[in-house]
């Protein structure tokens, strides 16, 4: 990582995630807890030189190529030996391997068979009060830079890209947060049965399929688009090392309510502490997270 990470969450360095147990499931100690101060720390170790001058990683770091001509995502040369060789070389599958696989299939066929009645209805209602597409089909980056079409159900206006390009342009306080966090409170994009669909989540089930066909897992960081990758700065190696998920620390700690810097911290201490236990109780704390409607978007 780079030192830019390190100065600007310095009031985060002494973050750790406490180990769960699994006999302890029972008990509020178990949980996973952002802010304590645990006496084994996980600090972000930095390389870069560059300084920090914001809350966000350094965007002035190695770029981005977003081309998607092959269906992968091309790195500068020195962001490619830190990401992508790192992944190909010292972790030929993806994070977790053969048992996050599995535990993904397991969890993702049995949500699809519970959430079967939802996935019919949602579209019904698509259809009825906006017209237009149902799905919402974007391209994220996933393990080891490959891209991805990623499923959701829509949840805008068929012109979202213009409304926002035109409400940022007249609105500076809005461009200041979409600059910050990627997302905007006062979503002029967003539909009223779109809202509804975030609040509870709803929207991305589709994203269950994502799982099925292998590009996305149940749990891990959430997939960003080509440009997005920018704000990991050199943590970006770390998020490529693993599919990107449906739910993760990010979503039971905050989500919406933190910072972008807080959530590429959350993430590249998941991919540095991953175990199975830890899914799993990120899987159980992922229901109760969602339904806390006021840290939804």
């Amino acid at each position: 990582m780079s030192n830019v990470i390190e100065s600007n969450l310095r009031p985060c360095e002494d973050l750790a995630i406490e180990d769960l147990a699994i006999e302890d499931w029972a008990n509020e100690d178990w949980a996973i807890l952002v802010g304590a101060r645990p006496a084994a720390t996980l600090p972000l170790r930095l390389e870069s030189s560059a300084a920090a001058t914001s809350n966000t990683p350094d965007l002035s770091s190695p770029q981005l190529n977003a081309s998607h001509d092959n269906g992968t995502v091309s790195l500068e040369p020195d962001m490619q030996t830190a990401s992508i060789e790192d992944a190909r070389g010292d972790r030929r599958q993806p994070l977790g391997g053969w048992a996050k696989r599995l535990l993904d299939l397991m969890v993702a066929s049995t949500a699809l068979i519970l959430a079967g009645p939802i996935l019919v209805l949602i579209p019904l209602l698509i259809k009825a009060t906006t017209g237009g597409p149902v799905l919402f089909v974007h391209r994220r980056i996933g393990f080891n830079g490959k891209a991805f079409d990623c499923y959701k159900f829509r949840t805008m206006v068929p012109n979202a890209e213009e409304v926002l390009e035109r409400h940022l342009s007249c609105n500076p306080q809005a461009a200041q947060e979409w600059a910050a966090n990627q997302k905007l409170k006062c979503d002029p994009r967003i539909l009223f049965l779109g809202s509804m669909l975030r609040k509870s989540s709803l929207d991305e089930l589709p994203q269950l399929f994502n799982i099925l066909r292998g590009d996305m897992s149940c749990v891990g960081p959430r997939p960003v688009v080509a440009d997005e990758l920018h704000r990991y700065g050199a943590a970006s190696h770390e998020y490529l090392k693993t599919r990107p998920g449906l739910t993760g620390l990010w979503q039971i700690n905050g989500r919406n309510m933190t910072e972008y810097s807080h959530r590429v911290l959350l993430d590249t201490q998941y991919v540095r502490t991953w175990s199975l236990r830890r899914d799993l109780s990120i899987l159980m704390r992922t229901i109760p997270a969602i339904m806390k409607f006021d840290q939804t978007s």
